[in-house]
């Protein structure tokens, strides 16, 4: 066994990004000349830092901190020293276990410089209230980060550190379009919109030599992400690919408050609820538009496997139960694929007691629809006019009924939020001049914040809303352009889906006497115009 003096004399540095606020007295540098100097004045030997830069004192999962211990268990540490209590840890229970147990109990010998402390001195009865303090002071700073945070994500402010695939920072710190990614985004929207299936995707980014999310960020940032592989930086991962497609960033939306800790010392995400995300839309430049986005959000809520020949489900997300209003889901036969058959899925999950089949197959279904695009779009292009003027009306009559509340409601709040930002002024002003206590002050400013937070939401929502509207005049124009496209529509494919479809509805087959006939459809159009039509079609056999 070597001696104390003979092993390993560890000078251990620690820094987060709280600790640099305090000055430069606490940077690694001069933990690293502070310790050295220490060190060779009171004649300790062998010495080796560990040195854990931008890490927090509250979690022991810190890489070097672990490698020292690693050290210390081979019997390789005689002594450790640190600055002061505080570096090695602040997390009074943890750092008091180290110091009083672990490090005793393998012969090592522990000295916190400014401290005062020496285990081979005795114990110091201050050391408890000390880390007690360091525990609290972390506690209180993680308290006003968050609130410092919370006020930036109700501003709309993105709060993430991660920069999305896609993105670079503008000199202003706006999220801009990446020149270099950016075009990749699109193409994976592209892609996938066209059938193409995630594993495909994959497949194709990697046979193409374009580099993985956290392959990129490495090689320009110099940041290690979770799954970076270097061995092959061109490996796409299907999770990485629907993390994507779903991630509202792309199309200039902000969402803040996805996750959440219970506290400073429990790491573990918490997923909240969508109701209570921060969503903020048009923040900055969007990659993709919302109509893809949307219609890529719909294909993910269908079942999108493709069968065993490759081919993929075009009516995925797209075909809905008439009465129930849940989706109907593609049961396939496979022995005799003309039996595919759609299902409603709340009768495939309950039975008939909570709605029936609404069963249609898919040959039909397909007919149906290709039969009524080709008529739709045909009328659109002998009489754009005449179809212009029909839409307009209907888009507006459907929206002006709604418009005049919206607008009412959006007036009332901006002048409520006004109102708040004075009051909020003015509580301050008497709580700085000594008027109102701090107790009261924070009772009801935050009543008021809360207010304002409340109705900041609502009124991005409306403001929403009334984009949309002023949005509708394109899909009219989109809709006329794409019947033009597509003179002679021989296959439903999901780009032409996509073009002028938002939705199908299957009512369940009528009966006259003993004879069963075809099913009600109703079709929603990209243009929000309502077309019923009546299917006829013999009595469906299933396996």
């Amino acid at each position: 066994m070597k001696s104390n003096q003979q092993k390993i004399t560890a000078l251990y540095c620690r820094l987060s990004q709280e600790d640099e606020l305090e000055g430069e007295s606490n940077s690694i540098k001069n933990q690293k000349s502070m310790l050295e100097k220490y060190a060779a004045d009171n004649g300790f030997g062998n010495c080796r830092f560990y040195i854990d830069d931008g890490y927090s004192g509250v979690s022991f999962e810190r890489p070097d901190f672990k490698r020292m211990i690693a050290d210390m268990e081979k019997g390789e540490i005689g002594t450790v020293i640190t600055k002061d209590l505080s570096r090695l840890g602040r997390d009074y229970l943890k750092t008091g276990t180290y110091i009083e147990i672990i490090f005793p109990q393998n012969d090592v010998r522990y000295i916190a410089v400014n401290d005062g402390v020496d285990s081979e001195k005795g114990c110091n009865e201050f050391i408890g209230i000390r880390n007690y303090f360091n525990d609290f002071f972390a506690a209180d700073t993680s308290k006003k980060i968050r609130a410092v945070q919370r006020a930036k994500a109700e501003r709309g402010e993105r709060i993430g550190s991660k920069l999305p695939y896609g993105y670079m920072k503008s000199e202003d710190n706006r999220l801009v379009p990446d020149p270099d990614t950016a075009p990749v985004v699109k193409r994976i929207f592209d892609m996938y919109v066209n059938g193409v299936g995630t594993r495909t995707i994959a497949m194709t980014l990697e046979r193409d030599k374009i580099m993985s999310p956290s392959a990129y960020a490495y090689y320009k940032y110099g940041r290690k992400e979770n799954g970076l592989k270097l061995n092959n930086p061109y490996l796409w991962s299907d999770v990485t690919l629907r993390g994507m497609l779903v991630n509202e960033v792309y199309i200039g939306t902000t969402a803040n408050y996805k996750t959440t800790t219970k506290s400073n010392k429990l790491k573990k995400q918490i997923h909240n609820d969508r109701k209570d995300w921060l969503i903020f839309e048009n923040t900055h430049e969007a990659i993709i538009d919302k109509s893809t986005f949307e219609m890529v959000q719909k294909w993910f809520a269908g079942r999108r496997k493709p069968n065993k020949s490759g081919k993929t489900d075009v009516f995925a997300g797209l075909v809905y139960c008439a009465d129930c209003k849940s989706r109907m889901y593609l049961r396939r036969v496979l022995k005799y694929p003309k039996e595919n058959n759609y299902l409603c899925k709340t009768y495939q999950r309950y039975g008939n007691n909570h709605c029936t089949a609404h069963r249609i197959s898919e040959q039909d279904l397909h007919a149906v629809i290709l039969q009524k695009l080709r008529e739709v779009t045909a009328y659109v292009r002998e009489n754009p006019e005449e179809f212009y003027e029909i839409a307009s009306r209907n888009a507006r009559a459907e929206a002006e009924r709604e418009m005049k509340t919206y607008l009412r409601e959006k007036e009332a709040a901006e002048q409520r939020i006004a109102e708040l930002e004075s009051i909020i002024r003015c509580l301050y002003e008497d709580r700085v001049l000594g008027r109102i206590s701090v107790e009261r002050y924070e009772s009801l400013s935050s009543g008021y914040e809360t207010e304002q937070s409340e109705l900041k939401t609502k009124l991005n929502e409306m403001n929403a809303f009334l984009d949309e509207n002023e949005k509708r005049e394109q899909l009219i124009q989109d809709f006329i352009e794409n019947a033009k496209k597509y003179i002679d529509i021989q296959e439903l494919t999901l780009e032409i889906l996509r073009a002028f479809i938002s939705r199908i509805e299957v009512h369940e087959k009528a009966k006259w006497h003993s004879t069963e006939c075809g099913n009600d459809i109703v079709i929603y159009f990209t243009v929000e115009r309502k077309e019923q039509l009546n299917v006829w079609h013999k009595e469906i056999k299933t396996a």
